[in-house]
């Protein structure tokens, strides 16, 4: 694809003039509960219980384990069997996992100082995400899942090094906003590129909403 914007996922985040140096310098403390919520949605984290049951003598006669994941632990394997074998992917399914991203891209802005306004559950704020509904007859090979995450391998590679220069990117933004109270304009276009090319990836190799290979590019 030659137009990056022409892409089925699309991100943008308004530039802010202005960002507040006391929200900012605490920004690993004022995360901790809405990214508490967002781990409980996603099963980012699992809690794994082991009960162990004695008899009169102390001997072990029974242990249970349990695994407790968040709803969309699965959502990704899930999508993929309804599209290889069913050849479906549900609207209310689409609109979960659409919404699911938004609140975590909401998030991830306000983490890494894009934004001030602290992460709404529901409202878009200054985070634009739109990704398009794909048509299963024409947008998507139903065999095309078993494969994707395998496709995209050269994108992972790519991310990771770009991942890496976006955490020295926020580190030098941090101390910018603490002197001068705004993001730099670059490094801010920068960290945005990187998540919107992490996006599009998430969206051909995890969301399974379209077949188009994502593009290299920051735009």
């Amino acid at each position: 694809m030659n137009n990056p914007a022409a892409y089925p996922a699309r991100l943008e985040i308004d530039y802010p003039e202005k960002l507040d140096r006391f929200t900012t310098f605490f920004r690993l403390v004022w995360i901790i509960p809405i990214a508490i919520i967002f781990g409980l949605i996603s099963g980012a984290g699992e809690t794994v219980t082991n009960t162990v049951f004695l008899n009169e003598a102390g001997e072990v006669i029974k242990t249970t384990r349990d695994a407790v994941g968040g709803m969309a632990s699965g959502l990704s394997a899930a999508t993929a069997l309804m599209i290889i074998f069913a050849q479906q992917y549900p609207r209310w399914w689409f609109d979960f996992a659409r919404e699911l991203t938004r609140f975590e891209t909401r998030v991830g802005a306000y983490l890494v100082l894009l934004t001030d306004q602290y992460p709404s559950t529901v409202d878009e704020q200054s985070v634009h995400l739109e990704i398009d509904y794909p048509d299963l007859e024409t947008d998507l090979n139903r065999f095309m899942p078993l494969f994707k995450w395998l496709l995209a391998i050269p994108h992972y590679i790519v991310l990771a090094f770009l991942a890496v220069g976006a955490i020295f990117a926020v580190i030098f933004a941090w101390f910018a906003i603490m002197v001068t109270g705004q993001y730099p304009r670059g490094l801010f276009d920068y960290v945005v590129g990187v998540s919107r090319w992490g996006l599009r990836v998430a969206a051909y190799s995890f969301l399974l909403v379209t077949d188009q290979y994502p593009p290299f590019s920051l735009d």
